[in-house]
């Protein structure tokens, strides 16, 4: 296993931000809608914080899936909530969604707790994992449903470069260069696991869902 190198923690470059924001992330976005419903099924109603929402697309397919919730979404990086500006105009969730500048663990969800948490390629990005988890233990309510999902690191620097062939191929340099840097920064399935089980979240199922991604859901310990 190939050893894991962090890569910058926040996307802050405009470039960059408009990138992720015009490139075609549809079928895993819509995916990850898809899997939050698999293993959560049934209907979602009041607030949902996403942490790590980029410019808000998980954001705003979420909110159309569920017409019932509303979406408060934090990130750290201003140019990525910048960029979605152009994601919510016109679209018809947009008044249910909610986007906010801050970084992890200092920031807090404005209408904490939560029952629903999602986030979408958060984790590989933090130095510090447990600022994630310990944002969830804090904002979330008793019993809340957690659902994650992100990279998972590959077993070489062979697999990293054929998997940036196969995906990344067409795309622009910068999600080129982004794709490969994260994969290496990416944790493994394991790693995950022994993190939950730091944070005393050790009933969450981590599942690997393709080459490249997996998921992590459960739902927080009820109150005592």
């Amino acid at each position: 296993m190939i050893p894991r190198r962090p890569e910058p923690e926040l996307m802050l470059a405009p470039e960059q931000a408009r990138a992720y924001a015009e490139a075609d992330f549809a079928a895993p976005h819509e995916g990850f809608v898809d899997a939050f419903a698999e293993v959560f099924p049934g209907s979602v109603a009041g607030p949902v914080l996403d942490l790590g929402c980029g410019p808000g697309d998980v954001s705003l397919r979420f909110a159309a899936r569920y017409p019932a919730c509303e979406v408060d979404g934090l990130d750290g990086a201003p140019a990525m909530l910048a960029a979605g500006d152009t994601l919510m105009q016109g679209h018809p969730a947009a008044d249910r969604v909610h986007l906010a500048e801050g970084c992890l663990p200092e920031a807090r969800g404005p209408r904490a707790p939560y029952a629903t948490l999602i986030s979408n390629s958060l984790l590989h990005h933090l130095h510090d994992p447990s600022a994630l988890w310990q944002a969830i233990r804090r904002d979330g309510a008793p019993g809340a449903a957690v659902f994650l999902m992100d990279l998972r690191r590959p077993d070489s620097t062979d697999t990293v470069q054929a998997l940036v062939a196969q995906y990344a191929a067409n795309d622009p340099e910068v999600l080129r260069h982004d794709f490969e840097n994260s994969l290496h920064a990416a944790f493994t399935p394991g790693e995950v696991r022994e993190q939950l089980a730091a944070a005393g979240l050790g009933g969450f199922e981590v599942r690997t869902t393709s080459d490249r991604h997996m998921i992590i859901y459960g739902r927080l310990p009820e109150a005592r």
